[in-house]
């Protein structure tokens, strides 16, 4: 296992999956505090990199576009420093951040994980029940149905509206803006339907935000704990149960001697790989034991492949 811990989380890779912890100190933000604890399965990632600076350096995970419930609903939109797939790592530490990006690097590379897109989210979500609040109302959401109520100050609008209430059967989709400028941003959920939506303050299918303050980012939650419940935007038409609902298979393999499968012997080494790491687990090998024999198998994987 190889695992990296720092004040502003820990994160460990155990050869299938990057769990991910946030750190709990003052200067994380609010909305990694609230998701929590997240484990990222091999399948949903693209890469992994470390960026070094003057003092210390940055973890930057990609995933798989559409993989991530929260990063597609929020549209890139997050604050640097409330995306829970960076890291900022200590100048002390940056060997063992190192070594974290070599072996999941490795683990891409020896299962075959494409870096392209998914119709399928792959990770589950924010836990539930939620509640967010907005501007000018409150978010919640149990897992079944979405509720709005409006504060006493909100535009009539939405007061001669009253209180939205959306099983998932009634909504298309749901949507999260930060604001930008003058603009506001929104949490709205979209009905099956429903005419075009007007300006965030006006419609009352959205809360309406200003800014992306620390309390404003459990609505970027909520919003992605809707969404993983919906079909995924690029699902195939006609799909039924969101396939992030169902178990994650692992990626497929090609038959045996079919064009482009790496065989029986490329198989073999992968096991090989498999094995050494357990050697070295339970120590049998040391690590330079272990770092000599995985290179002469990387050797010939290269060779072979």
């Amino acid at each position: 296992m190889a695992e990296l811990m720092v004040r502003d989380g820990t994160w460990s890779f155990e050869g299938d999956a990057l769990r991910i912890v946030p750190g709990r100190e003052r200067g994380v933000h609010r909305l990694r505090q609230d998701l929590g604890e997240v484990t990222v399965p091999l399948a949903a990632m693209a890469s992994l990199a470390y960026e070094p600076a003057r003092k210390g350096g940055r973890l930057r995970l990609r995933l798989r576009d559409g993989a991530d419930p929260l990063l597609q609903v929020t549209g890139g939109g997050l604050p640097e420093g409330a995306n829970p797939y960076q890291l900022t790592v200590d100048a002390a530490r940056a060997d063992v951040a190192a070594y974290l990006v070599d072996a999941v690097r490795q683990a891409l590379m020896l299962e075959q994980i494409p870096d392209g897109p998914t119709d399928r989210y792959l990770l589950p979500g924010p836990s539930v029940p939620l509640s967010a609040a907005g501007v000018d109302g409150i978010a919640s959401f149990d897992g079944e149905r979405v509720r709005l109520e409006w504060r006493w100050d909100t535009r009539e609008a939405k007061r001669q509206a009253g209180p939205r209430d959306y099983a998932l059967a009634d909504l298309e989709a749901v949507e999260w803006r930060d604001a930008m400028g003058l603009e506001s941003g929104y949490l709205r959920f979209r009905p099956r339907g429903a005419a075009a939506p007007g300006k965030p303050e006006h419609d009352p299918n959205s809360l309406e935000l200003w800014g992306f303050k620390k309390e404003i980012g459990t609505t970027a939650l909520l919003a992605a704990a809707v969404a993983v419940r919906l079909p995924h935007p690029s699902a195939p038409a006609g799909a039924g149960t969101p396939p992030s609902l169902a178990p994650s298979p692992s990626p497929a393999a090609a038959p045996p001697g079919s064009p482009g499968s790496p065989g029986d012997d490329h198989d073999a080494l992968l096991r090989r790989l498999r094995e050494l790491g357990e050697l070295r687990r339970d120590g049998i090998l040391t690590d330079e034991e272990f770092s000599a024999a995985k290179a002469a198998v990387l050797r010939r994987f290269h060779t072979d492949g």
